[in-house]
């Protein structure tokens, strides 16, 4: 007994020496089944009640479905549908700020619904055995009376509903007679497109006769029309084959494969939400945050820095027509006046945001030179390339004696402080002087080209001069001139590849700023640490950063920690916006950077003009091979691969059958790949 006691009390301490919390072990709800879906077992849960949501979204139509599970694994269900383009007219008892959130939505639970009838009773099918999240969600009724129901939500990516479907499957061995009573409800609401439509309705038949282990399936629509449009488009077979091959494009374009199944299963998880998240719009195709808060809009955070710049690497059309469209939106609006540039444009395009300045600009010389650079589109160079240039002497004009650039905020928008001039706005005008160096060199223009360059030297030199600082006794940054905290974007100058300071950082990042859920946004001794903040994004930001700079193995350790928690833990299977605000909600630009962890950090991918990309794989200890398939780089299609052999890594890519490169390199080592 004695033995068993030590034994198990060496096992404990290896686990917490490995900085896994004991309660991180016990934490996770869900499991993977496969690499394509995760399952939550709730017969053999002991932590009821829980409740949960998630996001699905398509063109027409997005759906954040709240469901719960109480004491004695009963099921409940709210879904909140959104129909983004119909925006409806605000209430004379609203705030003004309501017009900004004015999209057609209705909430509906469990009141609603079909009738079974079976056996003269009706058939409740509340109480549930699993869950299942595979692109589509998918919840297990316990059996009564030999009939099991499968209840399966997904939207149409192309139409204006949310399929609901429900599978009736006979598992006793006698045929089953059962009635049905459909639902058929309708509600119309004057909007500014005109009469909306909302519908729930059924179609099932009036009584079948099922026999044993036999299925009959049904669907129930949750829907909008507009004007004269008939709800005889709703078609579940198709709405369902159409999500099918929207997964099945998403799985076999950059197809990720690692030693870890957590990470490849969030990997792909991830590409869907960021790709999902595209609705039409007046602006054409456009990528939009979500949330129940975000559609139809464009953001110079969350399209232009985040989603917009991953796009031409997954090879997703959809995806790099909408980065397109809101990059060419931002380029339509450059003011005319000596002003700052609009941050968003919301509510179809219609709603301008224009009253701060949160250091836009250089999120779009940032992002949009970086997304030009990965497509190796020199059209589109040509057209975008007036707003990178006014975004970089925006930037510049906005320097202040000691050369930093100031903003009036940050994307956090006023909710903590950043002084006059912060470290965000800075390193990303940084960043977009490097990458529209490499721009403007391909399109001829080299005078610009050695300008750019030339200042974002004297931009890294401002970066250490102006926010390089002793904080917490470590040699890392201050957000701004009169910051004593440390703040999360501290990550930033590690993302652009400034290691100056990347001892000092990286603790204070991982040390720290890491909790459980990620990193917080500040380090604030009288805050607890459970009501404390956090974003996603500048989790996902130093991940990367740490790895772009060579410290694979220790951010292996909190990738792994972070993509366990956020695929299999409590609140699933997304990376998340923040918390407490907006209830920590899916939105899908974070599952693009969190994509962009594996190709810029862990590969090193960085573009350094139209037909020329360095890379700089790294393997964390204990990984034997890593693999990419079908990853887009200057418009074509590559499948990487690196498989240790001793201390070196050998290196293979293809394109179309074509050996591009076959070598050994260093963990880390730096090459390039050329296309002619």
């Amino acid at each position: 007994m004695k033995k068993e006691i030590v034994t198990f009390c060496l096992l404990y301490t290896l686990i917490w020496c490995k900085g896994i919390a004991q309660d991180s072990l016990t934490q996770d709800y869900w499991k993977l089944v496969d690499e394509k879906s995760i399952v939550w077992d709730v017969t053999k849960e002991n932590r009821l009640p829980h409740k949960d949501n998630i996001e699905m979204s398509g063109r027409k139509v997005s759906a954040i479905l709240y469901y719960e599970v109480d004491s004695l694994r009963n099921l409940s269900i709210s879904r909140d549908v959104i129909f983004p383009q119909l925006r409806t007219y605000t209430k004379s008892n609203e705030p003004d700020w309501k017009k900004y959130r004015a999209y057609f939505r209705r909430t509906t639970n469990d009141d609603i619904g079909p009738s079974i009838k079976l056996e003269d009773k009706l058939l409740i099918p509340s109480k549930i055995d699993s869950v299942k999240i595979s692109g589509k969600l998918t919840f297990y009724c316990t059996p009564v009376n030999g009939i099991r129901v499968i209840k399966t939500f997904y939207p149409s990516m192309e139409e204006r509903f949310l399929v609901e479907e429900w599978q009736i499957k006979n598992v006793s061995n006698k045929n089953k007679e059962i009635q049905f009573s459909n639902i058929d409800f309708k509600q119309n609401q004057l909007g500014y497109k005109g009469t909306y439509s909302h519908q729930i309705f059924s179609i099932a038949k009036d009584s079948i006769t099922l026999a044993p282990k036999s299925t009959y399936t049904f669907p129930i629509y949750y829907g909008a029309t507009l004007n004269d449009e008939e709800k005889t488009d709703f078609n579940f077979e198709k709405a369902s084959k159409q999500r099918e091959s929207f997964l099945d494009e998403l799985y076999s374009k950059l197809e990720l494969k690692t030693p870890n199944p957590i990470i490849n299963t969030l990997f792909y998880f991830s590409k869907i939400r960021a790709s999902e998240s595209i609705f039409d719009s007046s602006m054409g195709l456009v990528h939009s945050p979500g949330g129940g808060n975000y559609y139809t809009g464009v953001w110079a955070n969350d399209q232009v820095e985040y989603s917009g710049p991953f796009f031409p690497s997954l090879g997703y059309t959809k995806g790099n027509i909408a980065a397109f469209n809101t990059y060419k939106k931002f380029l339509e609006n450059i003011p005319k006046e000596d002003t700052h540039i609009p941050y968003a444009f919301e509510v179809d395009g219609i709603f301008s945001m224009g009253h701060l300045d949160r250091g836009d600009a250089a999120m779009i010389a940032y992002g949009t030179s970086l997304y030009l650079l990965s497509t190796g589109n020199k059209k589109e160079a040509q057209e975008l390339w007036p707003l990178i240039e006014w975004s970089i002497n925006y930037c510049h004009k906005m320097r202040n004696e000691e050369g930093a650039v100031r903003s009036e905020s940050d994307e956090m928008e006023g909710r903590i402080e950043t002084g006059t001039a912060n470290l965000s706005t800075s390193t990303l005008y940084y960043g977009g002087l490097k990458y529209a160096s490499r721009l403007a060199k391909e399109l001829g223009l080299s005078a610009k080209a050695k300008l750019y360059q030339r200042r974002s030297t004297v931009m890294e030199r401002v970066i250490e001069s102006y926010f390089g600082s002793t904080m917490e006794g470590l040699e890392t940054y201050k957000y701004f001139e009169e910051n004593k905290l440390l703040r999360h974007w501290i990550c930033l100058p590690l993302t652009m590849g400034i290691d100056t300071r990347k001892e000092g950082t990286l603790a204070a990042l991982f040390e720290k700023l890491w909790t459980e859920n990620g990193i917080l946004v500040e380090l604030n001794p009288e805050v607890p640490v459970e009501d404390a903040i956090f974003w996603d994004r500048a989790t996902l930001y130093a991940l990367r950063g740490a790895m772009r700079v060579g410290e694979v193995n220790l951010t292996y350790e909190k990738l792994s920690s972070y993509s366990q928690k956020r695929l299999l833990g409590n609140h699933v299977p997304y990376a998340i916006e923040a918390f407490p605000e907006n209830n920590m909600k899916h939105l899908s630009a974070e599952s693009a950077l969190y994509c962009r962890i594996l190709t810029e950090g862990l590969l090193g991918i960085e573009p350094l003009g139209f037909k020329t990309t360095q890379l700089s794989p790294s393997l964390p200890k204990g990984w034997g091979f890593l693999t990419l398939k079908n990853i887009y780089i200057s418009g074509k299609p590559l499948d990487i691969s690196a498989k240790r052999k001793d201390d070196k890594l050998l290196v293979h890519i293809q394109t179309q059958g074509r050996t591009v490169v076959e070598k050994y390199i260093a963990n880390g080592e730096k090459f390039f790949i050329k296309f002619f």
